[in-house]
């Protein structure tokens, strides 16, 4: 059986933690940033852990991480 391929769209968006949990940086960091306050701009800053809905679909996408 062939290897399996890694979706690299996925693999460029999240990265694996030492416990196996996927992190993610935040979205609606990259435009129309002006209407924005500056407290919500630096909260998107900070990545965060995926949600278990949505990680359990993106380990599939990223079998050898």
């Amino acid at each position: 059986m062939p290897k399996m391929k890694t979706k690299r769209a996925a693999a460029k968006r999240f990265h694996v933690t030492g416990t196996g949990k996927l992190k993610r940086m935040k979205a609606y960091k990259s435009h129309i940033l002006t209407k924005k306050s500056a407290k919500t701009k630096r909260n998107l800053r900070k990545a965060t852990i995926t949600d278990q809905t949505n990680a359990k679909v993106m380990k599939k996408l990223l079998p050898y991480q």
